[in-house]
């Protein structure tokens, strides 16, 4: 195995904070010149947050757990079904991630297993 040169490695974290603040401030760029976000693309920025939270959340939901890789956990996936159940009905990312944790706390207690 290979060690690096602790120069090298804040090096690479630089150049990667540099490279992500550019990427971000490239649109912020864009359109402040524009003068505002065209329509077509605010409608389709509004499903970003709910993508980003499944793309985190799903993989724990269908992967995590006692079982380890590959394994559905049966409590996860009834707490991602009740929190799934509230997103749907308030459209409010706080309380979905509050009612599947507390799901999954209450399941958890009453079932006895673990996380």
């Amino acid at each position: 195995m290979t060690t690096v040169r602790e120069a090298t490695l804040w090096a690479i974290v630089l150049v990667a904070g540099v490279g992500t603040f550019a990427i971000r401030y490239s649109f912020l760029a864009v359109f402040e010149r524009a003068g505002s976000v065209p329509p077509r693309l605010r409608q389709a920025l509004r499903y970003v947050p709910p993508a980003v939270l499944a793309a985190l959340v799903f993989p724990a939901l269908v992967f995590g757990g006692e079982g380890g890789a590959g394994a559905v956990t049966p409590l996860r996936t009834v707490a991602g079904l009740v929190a799934a159940a509230v997103a749907w009905r308030t459209e409010s990312v706080l309380w979905t991630i509050l009612s599947g944790l507390v799901a999954l706390v209450v399941l958890e207690t009453l079932v006895g297993g673990a996380v």
